[in-house]
C-alpha cells in the first residue's frame, strides 16, 4: 500500500483544510465539496484525511461494517452476536466516474435467487464507505443513474439493491466528499445542496509559497516514506485535537443569539429550503469544538456561512459563486452584536483553525481572474447604424445579451446510444422497457417475462420435479430499455460587421444564452465557434462547462466580413475530432447567423460546398436566421436547405412559437 502525502504538508489551502477537518469532527456536517482549477492538491488533501480519521469499532465479520453498540437490524449479514467486535481503520472508498451501478450498490445473482429462492449479495461501495468516507473525483462528470443512487443513500442512510421483487437493503451513511474543475460542467442542484460544505480552490499567486510546493512534493516522490515520517509529529498532533474536538462537541452550546443570526444569515442569502439553516449550525459548533470552546460565537457563524452557503445562493447555472462578505457582515452585526467578549463578529478573530492556516483562518489572496481585458477595454463604436462589412476592421464592444427565455426542445432525430441525458431519445440502462435480448456480459436489467418464457419450455427435459422453475443462464434475458441521451450542441455563431448592430447582436446572445441555459438542464456538451473578418476560431472546444460557453459569448466581440465557409468548416473540423473522442453522442449544429457570405473568391459557392459536408454525414442541424429588417433575402433559409436541416427566426425560438420545429427537422431529414 503507498504511502499517502501527509495532510499537515499541504502548503496553504486553509479553508480546504479547514472543511475537510470540521467533517473529521462532525460527520453530521454533511461533506464536502471542492471546486477548483486542476492541479490545485484537491485529491491530495481529500486521500490524506483518511489517516487523520479516528478508528472505529465494528462487528467482527460483517461485511456491512456494523456498529457494535447499536448493529443494524436489518442487517444481511446479521443477526449479530453481542460482544464480537474489532477495531480497524476509517476507510476511503473511491467512486470511479464510469463506475456500473451494480459496482456502487452491490450485486445480486439473480439466477440463484429464481431458482434457489436465495439472496447471494455481494455488497458494493456503498456498504464499503459505510460509516467512512466516500470520494468522488471529478463528481460532477459522474453519470445521473449514479447521482440518483447517491441521492437515494444520503437522504435514507441506507441503499435498497431491486431486482424483479427480490430486495436486499443495508446501512450506507457516509461522508461525502466531492472534487471537481467548474470548467468541466457544474452539479445537479440535488446533488449540490446534499454536500454541507463547498471551498473554492487556486494556486497560490505568491512566489515563495509556489516554491514551497514544488519541493515538498519532490521530496515527497523521491522518498514518500521518509517524507511521511518528519511529519510524523504534526499528523499525531492534528488527530489528537480530532479526538478532543469530538468529545467536546456533545458539550459546545448553541445559544439563541447564534441562531437568530444564522436564521437571519439564511433569510438575507435567500437561500431555498431549511438545509442551510441546520448545515450552519452543525458547522459553527464543530468550529467552536475544534477551537477547543464549548460556546458558539459569532465568529464561528461567519466562517459557517462562508463554507456552507455560497453553492446553496446561486438561482442561474451563470452566476458566479461566493458571497458578499459586507452583506454577510452587516447582517451578522445586525441580528447579533457584541459576544460579550469584545469580538464584533467581523471574523479578525477566527480560532485556531489548524496547521498552517493563516491570521483570520483565511488563506493568502490570490489574484482574482480579470477576464478579457482587452475587451473590457474596447472602446465603444456608436450606437446604432451597421459597421462597414468590408475589410477586417469596424469592430465593435461586446454586446450585453438580452433577457433569456424558456425554449422547446431541439432534438436529434432517430435513436442513439450515447450518454444519459435528456435532450433526444436513446437506448440506456434507464428508462421505459421496450423488449429483451440475451445479455452481453453481466445481467443488469432482467426481464423476468421473457426469462420465464425462454427456460418454460425446456422443464420436462432439465427433470422438474418440484414448484420451482429451472433456470438456466442461456435463458436469462436483459430487458433493452430507451431514455434519453445528452448530445453536442455545438453553436456556429456569425459575429461579422453584418450581425453588429447592437440592439441585433444582443438579440443573437441572448437567443443563444437561452439555448445555453436549455443545453444546460438537459445535461449537453456545448462548443461553440465563431466566425468574422478573414477566419473562423474554436471560442470554446466541446465541453460540460455550459458556464464557460456563456462566459465566452458574452465578451465576443463583432466586426469585418463574413467568412461563413470558415466557420462552416471548422465546425466540421470540430466534429470529426469529437466523433473520435466520443463516437456515441450525437451532435446537433445550431447556426446563428443571418445567412450573408463575403470576402474571397465565391464566398456563397463556398459556403454552399462547406454546409452540404454536413448533410451528406447525416449531421442534425438548425439555421436561427438573425435577418432583419422591411426587406428579407431569405439566405439563411438557403443555407439550412444545403445543410439538410431547417431554419428558424429568433422570434420562433421562443417555446411558444416552435411547436413544429422538431418534426419539421425530422421531416426535412428524411426528405432528404
Amino acid at each position: 500500500m503507498s504511502t499517502p502525502f501527509p495532510f499537515t504538508a499541504v502548503v496553504g489551502q486553509d479553508d480546504l483544510r479547514l472543511a475537510l477537518l470540521l467533517n473529521a469532527v462532525s460527520p453530521a456536517v454533511g461533506g464536502v465539496l471542492v471546486r477548483g482549477e486542476k492541479g490545485t492538491a484537491k485529491s491530495t488533501a481529500v486521500r490524506a484525511l483518511s489517516a487523520l480519521m479516528p478508528e472505529v469499532d465494528v462487528v467482527s465479520g460483517c461485511r456491512f461494517s456494523c456498529d457494535p453498540d447499536a448493529p443494524d437490524p436489518g442487517c444481511p449479514d446479521g443477526p449479530h452476536a453481542p460482544g464480537a467486535f474489532a477495531s480497524r481503520p476509517a476507510r476511503m472508498v473511491e467512486l470511479p466516474v464510469g463506475a456500473s451501478e451494480d459496482r456502487l450498490v452491490g450485486a445480486l445473482d439473480i439466477e440463484r435467487a429464481l431458482a434457489e429462492g436465495v439472496k447471494a449479495f455481494e455488497p458494493g461501495l456503498l456498504a464499503d464507505a459505510h460509516r467512512g468516507i466516500l470520494y468522488v473525483d471529478e463528481v460532477n462528470l459522474l453519470h445521473d443513474h449514479l447521482v440518483d443512487l447517491l441521492l437515494d443513500a444520503a437522504a435514507m442512510g441506507a441503499s435498497y439493491v431491486e431486482r424483479e421483487g427480490v430486495s436486499v437493503r443495508h446501512a450506507a451513511r457516509f461522508l461525502l466528499v466531492g472534487t471537481m474543475n467548474p470548467e468541466e460542467g457544474e452539479l445537479r442542484p440535488q446533488l449540490l445542496d446534499r454536500f454541507g460544505l463547498t471551498v473554492e480552490v487556486a494556486a497560490s499567486r505568491e512566489p515563495d509559497q509556489r516554491v514551497e510546493v514544488v519541493r515538498r512534493r519532490l521530496a515527497y516522490d523521491d522518498d514518500p516514506a521518509g517524507f511521511a515520517a518528519r511529519w510524523a509529529d504534526e499528523e499525531a498532533a492534528v488527530r489528537a485535537r480530532i479526538v478532543a474536538a469530538r468529545e467536546l462537541l456533545p458539550s459546545v452550546r448553541l445559544g439563541d443569539g447564534a441562531l437568530r443570526q444564522i436564521a437571519a444569515t439564511c433569510a438575507a442569502f435567500e437561500v431555498d429550503g431549511m438545509r442551510a439553516d441546520i448545515v450552519m449550525a452543525r458547522t459553527a459548533t464543530a468550529l467552536a469544538a475544534w477551537a477547543g470552546r464549548t460556546e458558539v460565537l459569532a465568529e464561528d457563524v461567519r466562517q459557517a456561512a462562508l463554507l456552507a452557503l455560497p453553492h446553496r445562493r446561486r438561482r442561474n447555472p451563470f452566476d458566479a459563486p461566493g458571497l458578499d462578505e459586507d452583506k454577510l457582515d452587516e447582517t451578522l452585526e445586525e441580528f447579533g452584536g457584541s459576544d460579550g467578549d469584545g469580538h464584533d463578529g467581523n471574523g479578525d478573530d477566527d480560532p485556531d483553525p489548524g496547521p498552517g492556516r493563516g491570521p483570520g483562518g483565511q488563506p493568502e489572496p490570490d489574484d482574482a481572474p480579470q477576464g478579457d481585458g482587452d475587451a473590457a477595454a474596447r472602446p465603444e463604436a456608436g450606437e446604432g447604424g451597421e459597421p462597414q462589412p468590408s475589410g477586417g476592421g469596424g469592430e465593435q464592444s461586446p454586446a450585453r445579451a438580452a433577457e433569456p427565455f424558456r425554449t422547446k426542445v431541439l432534438s436529434v432525430p432517430g435513436l442513439g446510444e450515447g450518454a444519459a441525458g435528456r435532450r433526444s431519445r436513446a437506448r440506456t440502462e434507464h428508462g421505459r422497457t421496450t423488449g429483451a435480448r440475451r445479455p452481453r456480459g453481466a445481467l443488469t436489467k432482467l426481464h423476468l417475462a421473457a426469462t420465464v418464457q425462454a427456460a418454460a419450455p425446456h422443464q420436462r427435459a432439465r427433470g422438474r420435479s418440484g414448484p420451482g422453475l429451472v433456470v438456466r443462464r442461456d435463458d436469462l434475458r436483459q430487458a433493452t430499455r430507451e431514455g434519453r441521451e445528452g448530445n453536442l450542441v455545438l453553436f456556429v455563431v456569425d459575429a461579422s460587421g453584418s450581425m453588429a448592430a447592437r440592439q441585433r447582436m444582443s438579440a443573437v446572445k441572448g437567443a443563444v444564452l437561452s439555448l445555453l441555459l436549455d443545453a444546460y438542464q438537459r445535461r449537453d456538451k456545448v462548443g461553440l465557434v465563431t466566425f468574422r473578418g478573414s477566419a473562423a476560431d474554436v471560442a470554446l472546444p466541446p465541453t460540460s462547462s455550459v458556464d464557460a460557453a456563456a462566459v465566452r459569448l458574452e465578451s465576443l466581440p463583432t466586426g469585418g466580413r463574413t467568412p461563413l465557409a470558415a466557420g462552416l468548416l471548422r465546425a466540421h473540423e470540430v466534429l470529426r475530432v469529437e466523433r473520435l473522442r466520443d463516437p456515441a453522442r450525437r451532435a446537433l449544429v445550431v447556426v446563428v447567423t443571418d445567412g450573408r457570405a463575403t470576402g474571397g473568391p465565391e464566398p456563397v459557392a463556398l459556403a454552399g460546398r462547406a454546409a452540404r459536408l454536413f448533410a451528406a454525414e447525416g449531421t442534425a442541424s438548425v439555421v436561427v436566421d438573425c435577418e432583419s429588417g422591411p426587406v428579407r433575402l431569405g439566405l439563411a433559409g438557403r443555407l439550412a436547405g444545403e445543410l439538410g436541416g431547417t431554419a428558424v427566426t429568433l422570434d420562433e425560438l421562443r417555446a411558444d412559437s416552435i411547436a413544429g420545429l422538431v418534426k419539421d427537422v425530422q421531416a426535412t431529414r428524411r426528405a432528404a
